[in-house]
C-alpha cells in the first residue's frame, strides 16, 4: 500500500468520476478516507470493528449503486451522505435487535438519533444554500460578510480594509449586506 493511498482522502468528484470509470483505487481511497469516522460511530453506538466492517461494507455498496445507477446527486458533502447511510443501516440493525430483546427504551434512542440525522442533513442543506447565496452576494458584501462571520475580523480591522471613515459605516453596509443575504437565501 503506497503512502500517497492511506494519507489523502480522495475529493468527491473523483470519488464518484473513479466508481464511473471502475477505478479500483477510488474505492480503496474511499475505504482508506472515511472508514476511521464510521468505526468510531459504531463503537459509541453499541458496536464492534467487525460491526463497522460490515455497515461500512453495505454502506459502500450503496454509494457505489446509486452512482452505477446514475441517479446520484451529491447534495451534501460524501463524507455526510456515507456517514448517513452507514447510520441509518447501524440504527435500522440496533432496532431490530432491540425488537428481538424488547427492550424498548434503546428503540427510543435510536428514533430520536433517526431525528437527530435528519436535523443534521437540514443544516447542511441550508448551509450549501447559504454559501451559494454568499457566492452571488457580490463585492463588497461577500468579503464583508466572510471577513466578519467566518475570518472573525472586527468592524474596527473591516472599516480599515475597506476604507470606511468609521466603523458605524462599516456595520450599515455589513447590515445592508446581511439583508442582501437574507433576501438571496431564501429565493434559493
Amino acid at each position: 500500500m503506497s503512502n500517497k493511498l492511506s494519507s489523502s482522502v480522495p475529493t468527491d468528484r473523483e470519488v464518484v468520476l473513479g466508481i464511473l470509470n471502475n477505478s479500483e483505487d477510488a474505492l480503496n481511497k474511499l475505504y482508506a478516507g472515511y472508514f476511521p469516522m464510521i468505526l468510531q460511530f459504531i463503537l459509541n453506538n453499541n458496536g464492534d470493528e467487525d460491526d463497522a466492517k460490515d455497515v461500512y461494507q453495505e454502506g459502500i455498496i450503496v454509494l457505489y449503486n446509486k452512482i452505477k445507477g446514475g441517479d446520484f446527486e451529491l447534495s451534501s458533502k460524501l463524507k455526510t451522505y456515507i456517514y448517513s447511510v452507514c447510520r441509518r443501516i447501524w440504527l435500522k440493525k440496533l432496532a431490530q435487535q432491540s425488537k428481538k430483546t424488547n427492550n424498548i427504551s434503546d428503540f427510543e434512542d435510536i428514533v430520536s438519533t433517526e431525528i437527530d440525522l435528519e436535523e443534521h442533513e437540514e443544516k447542511d442543506r441550508q448551509f450549501e444554500k447559504m454559501q451559494a447565496a454568499i457566492l452571488h452576494l457580490g463585492e463588497p458584501c461577500k468579503t464583508i460578510i466572510q471577513d466578519f462571520y467566518i475570518n472573525n475580523l472586527s468592524m474596527h480591522d473591516i472599516s480599515e480594509k475597506f476604507g470606511y471613515t468609521n466603523t458605524d459605516n462599516a456595520k450599515t453596509q455589513k447590515y445592508k449586506c446581511l439583508q442582501r443575504l437574507k433576501k438571496l437565501f431564501f429565493q434559493s
